[in-house]
C-alpha cells in the first residue's frame, strides 16, 4: 500500500486529520481531491499530486474527472483510501472512479498518533 488518495474538501478539522495520515507513512505518493480552495491552501509535500475538482458539478463529472487523472498513475491493487473530509457525493464519485480502475482500496485514518485501517472484517 504505497499510494494514498484522500479528499480534501469541508468539514471541521478534517484537513488536520488528512495531514497527519499523510506523515504517518511513508508513502510513495499521495493524491489529494480537492477544489479551487484546496489547491491553493492544502500544505504541499513533494510525493503529493492534486486532482482539481469542482464539488459543485454534478456526480458524474466528479468521478470522470477523478477517473481521468488517476487511470495512467496507479497500477497498483491496494491502495489507502481516506474519506474523512467531503460529502456522500464526492465519496460516491471516488468509490466509482476507484472501482472502474480496478482497485482494491484499504480504508485507512489517523487517530492516536498513528495511521489505522478500517477492516471490514472486524
Amino acid at each position: 500500500m504505497a499510494k494514498l488518495i484522500a479528499i480534501a474538501s469541508f468539514g471541521k478539522g478534517t484537513w488536520t486529520q488528512i495531514i497527519k495520515l499523510c506523515n504517518a507513512n511513508d508513502w510513495e505518493k499521495i493524491f489529494i481531491i480537492t477544489d479551487e480552495f484546496g489547491m491553493k491552501k492544502f500544505p504541499k509535500k513533494e510525493n503529493i499530486e492534486f486532482i482539481e475538482v469542482n464539488f459543485n458539478d454534478n456526480l458524474q463529472a466528479i468521478k470522470n474527472k477523478i477517473f481521468e487523472e488517476l487511470k495512467e498513475k496507479i497500477n497498483d491493487l491496494d491502495v489507502g483510501l481516506n474519506l474523512f473530509s467531503g460529502d456522500g457525493k464526492t465519496h460516491m464519485a471516488v468509490l466509482s472512479a476507484l472501482l472502474n480502475l480496478g482497485l482494491g482500496i484499504r480504508l485507512v485514518y489517523f487517530e492516536d498518533d498513528e495511521m489505522k485501517e478500517l477492516s471490514p472484517f472486524e
